[in-house]
Parts: C-alpha cells; structure tokens; sequence
C-alpha cells in the first residue's frame, strides 16, 4: 500500500461518522429547549390556482403567533413523548409518512436499492459501461457538463430532487471507472438538481405555491429567473469540470478517495469479458430505459412521488430478474434473484438510517407542525420580526439568509413556502421589498442550502449510494456553496435596485 493510499485512509479514519456528527446536533437542538419556549400559530386553509388546478395550502396567519409562558424542556426520555432526548432515532424515522422524511424516503431508498440489486446482479449494465467506456475514451471530460446541463434543468422545470439518488446510484461507478470519484457524481447529479430547483422560473413545488402563497401572478418573473438559472448552471458546470480534472490527475486527492475503493472493487470494469451483449443482457438494459422513461414521464405529466417511483423502481427490478432468469444471464435463478434484492436494500441501509437520524432533530424541536407548540415556531417568529427593522436592500439579504438557515429544520419546498411566505409577504410590505423578490429570497434560501444540510433526505440518501460521508461532503462542498451565496445576493440586490 502506498504512503499516500495509509494517508487518505488515515485522515478519513479521524472524520466523525456522520451518525456520530448527526448525534451531537441532536443534543444542541435539545440544549435549545431549555432557553426558548415553544410557541404556535393559527393556521387556515386558502386555495390559490395554478393553471387549471385549485390547489389548496395549510398555512400560517401573519400575527397569531402565540408562545407559552415558559420553556418545557424536552425530557431526557419520557413515555409517549414525541421530544424526548433518547427516542430521537426511533421518532425520527418513524416521522413524516409515505409522501416524505423520514419514513417515505427510507423505505423508498431501501426498495430502489434491491431492484438495483437485482440488476446490477445480472452484470449487464457493467458490461454495458465497459461498451461506453471505450466510446468515449478522449472525451469523457465532456460527459461532466452535460450532466450538470441536464439534471440542472430537471431541478428546474419539475423540482427533480429524491430522482437523483438512483441516478447517482448509475452514475457514480461509471465516474470512478473513467477515474474521477464519489463527490463528482454528487455534484453533477444531486446538486445540479437543487441549483435547478433554486433558480427555477417554473417549479410547481417551491416557485408556483410561494407565489400563490405570497399573492404574486403565478410564474411571473420567468425572465429575470432564466437569467439567473443561465449563470448559476453554467459556474456549476465550470465548477464541477475543473474539479473533476484536477481529481482525474491526482485521484488521491480526493475526499472521498477511500469511500470509492467500494465501486474500484464491486465494478471493476476492466475485469469484464470484452464479448458483446447477448439478447438477454440487452432486454435487461432496455427494460431499465423503458422504465427510467416510465418515471420521467410520470412525475411530469401526472405527478408521481415516493409512492409511486418506488413501486415503478421495483417493478423495474422484478421484471429485469424474470428475463434473466428466463435467458440464463449470468446463469441467473429466482433464489439468486431474492438474494440480490436482499444484499441491494442491505448495502443501502446506511442511507436509510442516517435519513432517520435526521429527521430526530426536527422532533427533538417539537416538530414542524405550525399549529403545535415548538422551538421551531418560536425561532421562526422571532427571526422574522427583525426585518422590520431593516432598510429594503437589507431586509430583503436578510429573508435570504433567514430562508437559508430555516432549510436546515425544513428542508421541503413547499412546506417551507406554507410555513414562511405568510410572514414574509407583509413584512415585505412593510419595509419597501416588493412580494416578487421575498419570493425570489425564499426559493434561493431554500434550495441552495439543500447541498449541505443534513436534515435533506434526498442528499442523505444521495451521499449513501454514492459511499460518500457527509462530513467530507461538507468539507468540500462549503466553499462551492459560499461563492453561490455571493452569487445569490448579487441577484438580490439586483432586483431590489431594478424593483423585480
């Protein structure tokens, strides 16, 4: 082994396993509760249209904040008590429902993860990649930017977020193979989605329901924001093609150097026999394609979510495992079959576990439930009347941030929106900020800090099928999001001076 090989290893033997970093957070957030009282909102439903939809939001109303007279602190443990310190993990994933974190997005990796089990079982995609590998020897460094191009434009035009976490489950053995790492995949697949979904000019979940909330025409604004998603994308894709040059030529100085050795060995591609694909091997790959379609076609035209992908993904898996055994690929049986799906949702419970683990932050709080007392409820009033206070340029930096921080306890895009746009729409009001750039501040704030925080289920879950632990991914990935902060005030303070 190679002096540089023990040094990568060693370095990453002293980083806190995330479960670990997940831990302490979860005791500050129950610190908190000894110092804030928890507080409430009235909340109402209001029905807005979109297209030629009614949809209708649980929201908050502007000035019914309420708080106790007194801290509760949260109890160390405590029968049937959803806060207790010690119950944290178990509420946390068994928090949310089969629409979301934490218990929809677990099982939901766990089930793409077997029927991938299945297929990558079958070695046909391996084969497959060994075919594209040779294609495109000399160019590869092209295939970066396009990805970044395409996922950035999913995250864009229909809020493609929880969808990354299976192509970077693809993606990543073929970037290892042509010697970049775990952390590109990432970048080109995950984050691209969220630079999409924070520029957008046209997402249903975070654009559309905060300018429904806020009273704003619905998708106005749209060339200010093409603008601004023109030159987010394209710095991610000059971003993420200079790194991943600079790892190709240096691999091992990669943070995720050691995490990659998983895909070098369970995809060694050079391993392979050279022989083309037998009819069998391409059913498989064309019964995955069909499918990838299927699910793109179903969360543009009909809304699919967790539910129903996850059903797609194993229908996928089930089916690919029926034609390998059926045409003896890679002398595949049933019980092999059974024992892939086994070892495919196994390899992936990690990223499951630390997705729960997440979410117990959120319920050692007191939950996001605007209606039931919380800390949350409290740091979310308190924040929010301190704009008021604030000149127009700095009020309206100040909702970025705000909406920043907030995404940490509220990572969803519309239960943001529901939570936070009635209080910022008047306060907007109040300090000279029109409703379209407290719009703007909100979708920046939200999706940009998606990239790190780990109450994000999809980059949890993304981070787990790439093998990439979440303090390295936060080491790395700071920087990026901080000069991508700049880049958001810019366009801030821009269109308060162009009165957006």
């Amino acid at each position: 082994m190679s002096n540089a090989t023990e040094s990568s290893k060693s370095a990453a033997a002293k980083v806190p396993d995330t479960l670990i970093l997940i831990l302490g957070i979860v005791f500050v957030a129950w610190c908190l509760t000894f110092f804030i009282a928890p507080g409430s909102f009235t909340t109402e439903t209001i029905a807005y249209q979109h297209g030629d939809e009614v949809i209708e939001k649980t929201i908050l109303k502007a000035g019914s904040y309420q708080a106790l007279s007194e801290t509760q602190p949260a109890p160390i443990f405590a029968k049937d008590d959803d806060a207790s310190l010690l119950a944290f993990a178990f509420n946390g994933m068994t928090s949310g429902d089969k629409y979301g974190a934490a218990i929809g997005v677990m099982m939901f990796i766990l089930i793409v993860g077997g029927a991938f089990g299945i297929i990558m079982e079958t070695q046909a995609i391996d084969k497959a990649l060994l075919r594209l590998l040779v294609l495109i020897k000399g160019r590869d460094s092209l295939l970066i930017p396009l990805l970044c191009f395409v996922f950035s434009l999913g995250g864009a035009v229909f809020g493609m977020g929880e969808e990354a976490i299976v192509f970077a489950l693809i993606i990543a053995p073929i970037l290892v193979s042509l010697g970049y790492d775990g952390i590109t995949a990432v970048l080109c697949t995950y984050v691209a989605t969220q630079i999409g979904f924070a520029t957008s000019w046209m997402n249903p979940f975070n654009v559309a329901i905060a300018q429904g909330l806020a009273g704003v025409p619905m998708l106005s604004g749209a060339g200010f924001r093409v603008v601004m998603w023109v030159v987010f994308t394209c710095f991610l894709m000059l971003y993420c093609w200079r790194y991943a040059l600079s790892i190709k030529a240096d691999p091992k100085r990669s943070k995720s150097f050691q995490s990659d050795d998983y895909f070098r060995e369970h995809h060694d591609l050079t391993q392979l026999p050279k022989a083309p694909l037998n009819y069998g091997e391409r059913l498989v790959l064309l019964t995955l394609t069909a499918g990838m379609i299927w699910v793109i076609w179903g969360v543009v035209a009909h809304g699919y979510y967790i539910p129903e992908i996850a059903t797609q993904f194993f229908v996928m898996g089930v089916i690919a495992g029926a034609i390998a055994v059926i045409f003896k690929v890679n002398q595949f049986t049933m019980n092999r079959a059974a024992q892939a799906f086994r070892k495919g949702a196994s390899d992936l419970l990690p990223a499951a576990l630390v997705v729960g683990f997440a979410q117990g932050i959120l319920a050692v709080l007191g939950g996001t439930d605007p209606s039931n007392p919380s800390v949350l409820n409290s740091i979310l009033n308190a924040t929010s009347q301190v704009f008021a206070e604030f000149s127009e340029t700095a009020s309206a930096l100040g909702m970025f941030w705000f909406q920043s921080i907030f995404n940490f306890f509220v990572t969803s895009g519309s239960g943001q929106a529901a939570l936070t746009m009635p209080l910022m729409a008047p306060i907007a009001d109040l300090v000279g900020v029109s409703r379209q750039v407290a719009v703007l501040a909100f979708q920046l704030g939200d999706g940009l800090t998606n990239i790190i925080v780990p109450t994000s289920a999809s980059l949890m879950g993304t981070l787990g099928v790439t093998r990439v632990a979440w303090a390295n991914w936060a080491s790395f990935v700071v920087k990026f999001l901080l000069l991508n902060f700049v880049l958001a005030m810019a366009f801030i303070v821009t269109a308060v001076a162009i009165s957006y």
